[in-house]
Order: C-alpha cells, then structure tokens, then sequence
C-alpha cells in the first residue's frame, strides 16, 4: 500500500475524471503502429515510394520534444500545481489564482487543492510562521507590515494574527533601532528635524507604529550626539593667550 506521503505524479487518480496516470500509459503503449503490406515481387523502387506514402501526416517526433499536457483539467491542476510547489512553498489563493489564470474549471481547483492540503503540501499555517520569521529576522519589518503581505498572499486573518502574534515586542523594537542605526550615516549633514522625519518614515514604511518610531528615532539620534566630541571646554582666550 503506498502512504500519503509518497503520493506524486505518477500515482494520482483523478476517481473516474479521466482514469489513472497508469491506465493512460498502458492504451498508448497497447496502439498498434501503422504497417505497409510490401509484395515480394514489388520493385525496390516501388517500396521505397509506398514508404514514402505511408509516412506523409505522420512525422516522427522530434528528439527531446517535451511531453504532452494531460488532457483532463484535474491532471492538468495537479501538475501545474506541483510544478509551482517545486520551487517555494504557496498559499492555497496563490495556486487556486494560477488555475484561473490556465482556466481550470473552479471545481476540478478545489477537489485538487482539497487533496494537497490532505497530504500536506499546501499548509497556510506553516506558511505564515516560516514567512514571519523570515521577514521579521531579514528585512526588520513590524507585525503590522507582516500582516499585510500575509494577507496579500491569501492567508486566513485568524492564521494571519496567530503568526504574527509570534513576534516579540522586544524583537520588533530592537529591530527598529538597527534599522535606524544603519541609515544614521547617511542622514549626518542634514537638520534634526529632517532627520527624524526621514528616519521616521523609514519605520513606518516597515510596519512601525508612529509612537515607537518616534522614540527610537530620537533615541538614536540622542546617543549620536552624546558620542561626539565635547569642543566646550575650549574658550577663545585660550587661543589668544597663546596657550596652544
């Protein structure tokens, strides 16, 4: 008995739409190829314009041409959906949305999907733990800026907010001050005020609320200025009395 995981694109039954993978592979196989009855007698000419003759309408495929399409719309929804599992994981609205676009009946999508999650290959929960995870660590965005894509992708909102309720409070701030420790730099010659409205807007682009946004940013710029170097004790009379 072959498990569930073990099931692939050589042994999917379609249950009756069509017949199995197997049974398609068995009638091609069973065809008879095409024959030329040849007389003794016949002239070597004359067999060579009756091969002629028979291979007209009927070329030989070319070398290495690809495999046809199944015919059935459910063969054709769970190849195209393997072929896209193959590279990344999706979300179930992302496959169902590449079915429409190859006009599978909307029927023979959710039979198909139905069957991928059963096996475990569409799991929008592991999806939104494993892209939260990854966007938070990679790119610093906040739960909010996280929800939105989820939910761009097709996520459930109640798998959405389980996954981004994953994110710690501590981790997302701590983000936001490496964010904005890195674009410090970049903002020295320009006004305090302009500063904070850029390195702000930063953080909100990410997903971070106004109020933390704010604070970190003003934060950051607070220790930069405590790090540089104090000119105060210096007084001209220093200079002028020929101290230096």
């Amino acid at each position: 008995m072959t498990s569930e995981s073990g099931w692939g694109p050589r042994d999917w039954s379609s249950n009756g739409a069509g017949g199995t993978w197997t049974e398609s592979v068995s009638a091609t196989a069973a065809a008879p190829e095409p024959e030329v009855d040849f007389a003794p007698s016949a002239a070597p000419a004359a067999r060579r314009s009756a091969r002629r003759s028979a291979s007209v309408g009927s070329p030989a495929p070319a070398r290495g041409a690809a495999a046809e399409e199944p015919s059935d719309p459910a063969s054709r929804a769970r190849d195209i959906c393997l072929r896209l599992l193959t590279g990344s994981a999706r979300t179930r609205r992302q496959l169902a949305d590449a079915l429409r676009r190859k006009e599978i009946p909307d029927e023979v999508a959710e039979g198909v999907l139905d069957r991928l999650e059963e096996v475990g290959l569409i799991d929008d929960a592991a999806y939104a733990r494993s892209w939260v995870e990854q966007r938070q660590r990679n790119r610093g965005l906040a739960r909010r800026a996280l929800a939105g894509e989820l939910r761009a992708k097709g996520v459930d909102s109640e798998l959405v907010a389980q996954a981004v309720a994953e994110v710690d409070p501590g981790d997302e701030e701590a983000a936001a001050h490496r964010l904005v420790e890195r674009k410090l730099r970049s903002t020295q010659n320009l006004d305090r005020q302009v500063r904070i409205r850029r390195l702000a807007g930063m953080l909100a682009r990410r997903g971070y609320p106004e109020g933390l946004a704010l604070r970190v940013v003003r934060a950051a710029l607070d220790a930069e200025a405590a790090d540089e170097p104090d000119d105060a004790g210096f007084e001209d009379d220093d200079f002028e009395d020929g101290s230096f």
